[in-house]
């Protein structure tokens, strides 16, 4: 009976110690576990140490803390995106709404300050009302279609005010991207006229430099033809010249009175001159032998009568 109750007393003993050293381990586990911390890429470990924000921070990688006393929460200070609509109004009154998206990023020296400051939701309290500030500045400085035409210098411009406004919180904006430009149907409609005007008077000027050019290469055309026959009469005119030179040289009297003679047609004219001498010759001799034939017809008549 009596060694009965020393066995259970020594059972009870050892289970008793098992549960300790289980209890102790599972403690020791959960010590060890609590005082580790990691901080993944890219971004910064906050410490707080029972609520309170501490000014030492830890950097991505494997840290130890105070278990149970200190919290690490984890600040991202990747490149994020933030997307949000915005109403402006234009130089020329005209209502824009537009999709602003912003790339930032949380500065690593800032992270504590942001959390101690601001909290993890820094987007609504910060980010928000600087950039639908920004877009309606920026946005009153350019009529609705130089919002359009100079889209990219609208959007350098948000960017550096927005940047003024959010650097003193530890943000750093990247980017800005306007996404898109919404106005009114009526300035849409009058855009859309404009554009059919402009399009029509591009046609207009297209169509009139080339009538421009059409009639400058026939007047062209004309010139070089007229060219080409000035330097053809003058060739001709030269060519004549030469030749009519070559024929005067060439001619002498015989050859002008046998040509003369050749061309007579054997009719006696009207009118003799020095002009025509031989003919003129002729015309002497044959009066002469005529005037002979008379004079003897007149002398052999009146010896008749005798």
């Amino acid at each position: 009976m009596n060694k009965s109750k020393v066995v259970d007393v020594k059972e009870k003993s050892l289970k008793t110690k098992v549960i300790a050293i289980a209890i102790t381990a599972v403690v020791v586990i959960l010590l060890f576990v609590s005082s580790l911390a990691i901080v993944p890429a890219g971004s910064t470990g906050v410490v707080t140490t029972f609520g309170k924000v501490s000014e030492n921070t830890y950097s991505e990688g494997f840290h130890l803390k105070i278990p149970f006393a200190q919290d690490v929460v984890i600040i991202s200070n990747k490149i994020q995106v933030y997307e949000t609509d915005a109403s402006a109004v234009s130089n020329d009154l005209q209502t824009v709404n537009s999709t602003i998206s912003v790339n930032f990023r949380v500065k690593n020296d800032s992270s504590a300050s942001i959390y101690k400051n601001i909290g993890s939701d820094y987007q609504t309290v910060v980010l928000m009302p600087a950039v639908q500030e920004s877009m309606k500045a920026i946005t009153a400085k350019y009529t609705a279609e130089e919002l359009i035409t100079e889209r990219n210098s609208v959007g350098e411009e948000i960017k550096e005010q927005l940047s003024e406004k959010v650097s003193d919180y530890g943000i750093q904006i990247e980017k800005i991207n306007i996404v898109n430009f919404e106005f009114s149907a009526e300035f849409n409609e009058a855009i859309e006229q404009k554009q059919v005007a402009e399009q029509n008077k591009l046609k207009a000027e297209t169509e009139k430099e080339q009538k421009i050019i059409e009639a400058e290469a026939e007047a062209e055309q004309i010139t070089i033809n007229a060219e080409a026959n000035a330097e053809a009469t003058k060739t001709e005119a030269q060519a004549q010249a030469e030749a009519n030179e070559l024929l005067s040289e060439s001619l002498t009297q015989s050859l002008v009175d046998y040509m003369t003679i050749q061309k007579w047609d054997g009719e006696m004219p009207e009118v003799a001159s020095s002009a025509n001498p031989i003919i003129a010759l002729d015309i002497t001799d044959e009066e002469s032998d005529a005037d002979d034939s008379s004079s003897e017809q007149t002398e052999s008549a009146q010896e008749d009568t005798e």
